[in-house]
């Protein structure tokens, strides 16, 4: 029973205030073998669990995909490999829409018909085509939680005028906020951040030469950044990137 049954229940006297709140503490965590699942995060924070594919044998990712499937209508999953993905797609045929993002390494498994009011916008911008992995990662969070991302790759301060356009679209498109990914020096979301009036997030990432080259340089220089308004996730953290933008685009249209 989720928690909009179990409020009308307790409103139509079918269960006690008691009831229902026991109802809730069982239901906020699910264990499956050695995963404890948060199946209550998308009704506390608007975000729900997110499946870390990597490291997780196929029969583990297997389970905790049909609990989320399950509990939610939905699940998303990422850094995804190939054999990974063809056994979800195996064990969802028929039952499921099944969307594989190549570039991201990322799936979505959810009920058809399942749908997500848009709400806001959100660029993405890239320094170079070695950032588009991370980018599309961030890509799929978004329009799984209703936010409208406007996509610009390759418009890195190597060819700063490529980045222009972008801006002036994104501008005029009223995005709520950036989400910018450079590895090498990362000097792009600084950039960005010096022109733009909403805030914008930066993701070092692991792309570049040498020393710094696993994403350590870009990710210093953004910390160091003395444009105000930017902030920084971790290294090729496309996810912790959309999660911020969709909090704060819900938090503006859902006030407005």
């Amino acid at each position: 029973m989720n928690i909009i049954d179990l409020l009308r229940s307790v409103k139509d006297g079918k269960i006690t205030v008691e009831m229902a709140a026991k109802s809730l503490r069982l239901q906020s965590l699910k264990e499956v073998e050695d995963a404890c699942l948060d199946i209550s995060r998308e009704t506390r924070k608007d975000v729900p669990e997110i499946i870390l594919a990597e490291g997780k044998s196929i029969e583990s990712l297997a389970k905790i995909a049909q609990v989320l499937y399950e509990e939610n209508g939905r699940v998303i999953i990422t850094r995804i490999d190939s054999s990974q993905s063809k056994s979800l797609e195996r064990l969802f045929k028929g039952k499921a829409e099944v969307i594989r993002n190549e570039k991201a390494k990322a799936m979505v498994i959810k009920k058809r018909g399942f749908a997500q009011q848009m709400l806001g916008k959100v660029a993405i911008l890239t320094a170079g085509t070695s950032d588009v992995r991370t980018a599309e990662e961030a890509k799929i969070v978004l329009g799984e939680m209703g936010c409208q991302a406007l996509t610009f790759y390759d418009v890195g301060i190597a060819g700063i005028h490529r980045l222009f356009p972008a801006l002036k679209r994104s501008l005029e498109e009223d995005v709520d906020c950036f989400i910018v990914i450079a590895g090498m020096e990362g000097a792009l979301p600084s950039i960005v951040s010096g022109l733009v009036s909403v805030p914008v997030i930066g993701v070092p990432s692991s792309s570049g030469y040498g020393a710094g080259g696993r994403g350590e340089g870009a990710l210093i220089a953004m910390l160091q950044s003395c444009s105000p308004g930017l902030v920084v996730v971790n290294i090729d953290n496309g996810v912790g990137a959309a999660v911020a933008a969709i909090l704060l685009s819900k938090k503006i249209h859902c006030h407005s």
